[in-house]
This record gives structure tokens, sequence and C-alpha cells, in this order.
């Protein structure tokens, strides 16, 4: 199983849009901009006006499986030409008679109305001419491998033109490959809720709450999240054998068998929880119910906070409160994470919501380095010396919270105006 060597080469698009592609259930939603999609009508038009012999439009590699052709890069570009040759009349292109979920389809509607209003600015025998270009003199470097992992691989070194691949894109490609014992329906199940999700939510999550939590109890920074640190969340390989692998492998697995068993008494009121922010994940299949676990606590912890404060004591139109805004749902979270949801009690609320906006009623503008610096208890204006996510995992019940001493931040008037509801808040739940 390896490349293909005799089907790599150059292809036209009249020539690699007539063969059996197909999308892999895998793949994630045709998510091209409009920009992106007027950009490559451009590029191609002002190609075929200038007389170019040869057009590259870039690169698609695929998994070459039971006399089909899977796309496993490639799909947001020529997707892209389809639907500008659909435009152009071409109606029988085979790619656009496969199965988009209804994320992709909204987004193939929006850019066929853009993409035929500008076909509609040419005259007709412009529009046959530059459909004869973009079959005969566009092209694609067309990569075939016999090997699904291997496939995934070159995937991980490309760089898509139009969309750049997200953290959590490459990171679902990586998870991809460590399932490789698992039944195909089961790799379907599992991508088919992770695509489901609003892929900018998913990016939100690992970019402001999970990366962030993982370092910051440990001391270290938060910033900076992007595809060159997704290694925090690769995890432990199936094949790892060293002490500490093989320990948390057969914990996942106890957990596992331990949740299945429906006859036990223990189960008919609580799970076991299998997942822990300060301990590793394993690859493969329990990365994508860890993301699914997180991004579901997230929006319990979430709503807990509109049940309980008003919209003028988390306040968020300004850059600075949506930012303090974030710090205490990740306290929320990480408590929520080592002790259970149900523990978030009215007291620890007060606690850590006393810790987040202190920061915010000292200081007059707030930053990412400036919560980059406060977690880690390196901020001189309140609380210096608390590193709050590090002490709440070092903690062996909830109650030990309370026991943390938080100073009574100096605040200036015109901060206590700016926020009233806040320093109101603060004052009666703190008795200042």
């Amino acid at each position: 199983m390896a490349l293909l060597q005799d089907e790599l080469k150059i292809r036209k698009i009249h020539e690699l849009l007539h063969m059996k592609l197909a999308l892999p259930p895998y793949q994630r939603p045709y998510s091209w901009s409009v920009k992106s999609a007027n950009t490559l009508f451009q590029d191609t038009y002002n190609a075929y006006h200038e007389g170019l012999q040869e057009y590259r439009v870039g690169s698609v590699i695929l998994h070459k499986e039971n006399g089909k052709y899977n796309i496993v890069d490639g799909q947001q570009r020529l997707t892209t030409i389809s639907i500008l040759l659909y435009c152009l009349g071409e109606k029988d292109l085979g790619l656009l008679q496969e199965k988009y979920n209804q994320l992709s389809n909204d987004v193939i509607v929006t850019n066929y109305e853009i993409l035929s209003k500008r076909i509609s600015e040419l005259p007709k025998d412009e529009q046959n001419k530059y459909k004869n270009y973009l079959f005969e003199r566009c092209s694609v470097v067309q990569i075939v491998t016999d090997s699904e992992q291997e496939a995934f691989q070159f995937f991980d070194s490309q760089n898509s033109r139009g969309k750049e691949l997200t953290p959590h894109d490459l990171l679902k490609s990586y998870h991809l490959r460590e399932m490789n014992d698992e039944e195909e329906n089961q790799k379907i199940r599992i991508i088919n809720q992770w695509e489901n999700v609003n892929q900018d939510d998913l990016n939100d999550l690992f970019k402001i709450y999970l990366y962030p939590l993982t370092q910051w109890y440990k001391g270290k920074s938060g910033l900076g999240y992007s595809s060159s640190k997704i290694d925090v969340f690769k995890g432990i390989k199936t094949t790892n054998v060293f002490n500490y692998a093989i320990y948390h492998k057969a914990s996942n697995l106890f957990v596992e068998q331990f949740n299945a068993n429906g006859s036990n008494e223990l189960l008919a009121s609580r799970a076991l929880n299998q997942f822990q922010l300060t301990q590793p994940l394993m690859a493969g299949k329990r990365f994508f119910y860890y993301t699914l676990h997180y991004r579901n606590l997230l929006e319990q912890v979430q709503r807990l906070v509109s049940k309980v404060h008003t919209e003028e004591q988390v306040p968020s139109r300004r850059t600075g409160d949506l930012y303090i805004k974030q710090l205490y749902e990740c306290a929320l979270l990480f408590f929520a994470d080592r002790f259970g949801i149900e523990n978030l009690s009215k007291a620890v609320m007060q606690q850590l919501y006393t810790w987040s906006y202190s920061l915010r009623l000292v200081m007059e503008a707030v930053y990412l380095q400036t919560i980059n610096k406060y977690v880690r208890g390196e901020h001189e204006r309140v609380n210096y010396g608390l590193g709050m996510f590090s002490e709440i995992s070092e903690m062996k019940n909830g109650e030990e919270l309370k026991l943390i001493s938080l100073e009574q931040p100096k605040i200036e008037n015109k901060n206590k105006e700016k926020y009233r509801d806040v320093y109101d808040l603060l004052c009666e739940w703190n008795r200042w």
C-alpha cells in the first residue's frame, strides 16, 4: 500500500472531474468564502484572457478504493470549479451529485449565486471559450495512494490555497489515522457528530478554553494557540507501551466498560466521567468524544452564567469585557471539570466571579496578555502570587476553594461607575 506512481501526473480539469470522484464521510464541510470563490474565478478568467497555455490550480490528494477516488485534499477547490462550470452550462459533473451536508449546501448556494452573476456579465461566446479554457488548459497535480493513512500524511503537509486548514482540521486528520482498527460505520458516526458542530465554535473551544486551561494550571502561557501547538491534543497513541500510556489506556477502557454495564446500580444515578483537563487524552476516537464532552460542558457553564447573572454583571460589549467574561467561564469550566457541574454552587461562583472581575475593576484596559499574567499570579495590581488554576488542580475537595483569600482590589471611582453592576455585586457578595 503506497503512492501510485503511474497515477502521479498533471491532470486537466475535464479529465479529473470525469473520474469517479467521491467525498468520504470524514471530509470537512465545503466552506469556501465568497471572496475565495470569486478569487478563483478572477484568477482563471485572467489566465484565459491573457492567453496562458496552462494554468495550474493546485494539487489534489486522492485515495483510490474499490474503483473510486476519495478526495482527501482539494475538495474546496474542486467543488468551487464544479460550481463555476455548472454556471457555464455543464450540468452533469459527478462531484455536484455527491451528498453534502446542510452547512455545505448553504455555502454552495451562496457561491453559485455570486459566480452565476459574474458569468452572466460575460458575452455568450466568451462564456463558451472560458469554459473550454477551464476544461482544457487548467490543470492540477494529482497525487493518488491506495492507502488512506498515507493520503492523510500528504494531507497534513499541504497548504490549502483558499482556506487554510485550521488546527482542529489537522487534529481531525491526525486522530482519524489513529482509528484504523475502527469499523467504518463507527468512523462515519463520530465524524458526522463532529461535522455537525459549527466549525467556528470548535475553533473557539480549543483556542479560548481548552488550550489555555491545559497550560495555565501548569503555570505556562496559554497564548498563541495555532497549528504549531496542537501536539497537546494529539494524546497517547494506541501503540504506545510505556508505563504511563498503559495506565491511561487501561483507565479509559475501565471507565468505558463500567459505563457500558447497564446493570450496575451505581450507574443508574450517575455515569463515570472519562475526561480530565489535567490528564492526557487518548488518540483516535476518544479525541472526538473528548471534544464533544467539553463543548457540552462549556455550554452548561454558559447557561448557568446566563441564569445567575444579568447582562450588566457579565458585560461583553468591549473586547476587554469579553476577555474577562471568558476568563470567568474558563474558571467555572475548570472547576466543573474537576468536581462536576453539580458542584458549581453559589459560593463557588461567588469566589470565581470575584477573582475574575476584580481584574476588570482595577484595569482601565484588559488585553489577552493581561489575562495571561493574572492567571499565573504575575499581575501586580491584584491577587499577585495566586495561580488560580494551579490551586484548583491541586484541590482534593471543592470546598477548598472557599479557603483561598482574595484581595479587595483598589478600584478607581471611574471604574466603579463604569461597571456599577459588577462593583455592587462584588460588594454585596464580599461585604466590602
